[in-house]
């Protein structure tokens, strides 16, 4: 079984960083970035995946609203908050 995850966070950086390092483990798979919460909302839509890495500030909606949003909405993605 492969873990699909999703990569929220506005700085590119990070979200290369942490799909360079998530692709690199067995069973896991980057299927997609957002850089921020309302595109975020719209790829778990799009894409479904298992899991959500969530940063807290973001624009135009931020990581707590967003992660709202996915929970309401689907239930399915599991939503980790990371922020620095």
């Amino acid at each position: 079984m492969t873990i699909r995850v999703l990569i929220a966070d506005d700085q590119m950086m990070v979200r290369e960083g942490f799909s360079v390092l998530l692709n690199a483990m067995p069973g896991i798979e980057v299927v997609g970035e957002a850089v921020n919460g309302r595109e975020a909302v719209e790829r778990v839509r799009e894409l479904a995946p298992d899991v959500v890495l969530m940063d807290i500030r973001m624009p135009e909606l931020n990581g707590i609203d967003a992660t709202r949003e996915i929970v309401a909405a689907d239930g399915a993605a599991k939503v980790l908050v990371l922020t620095t």
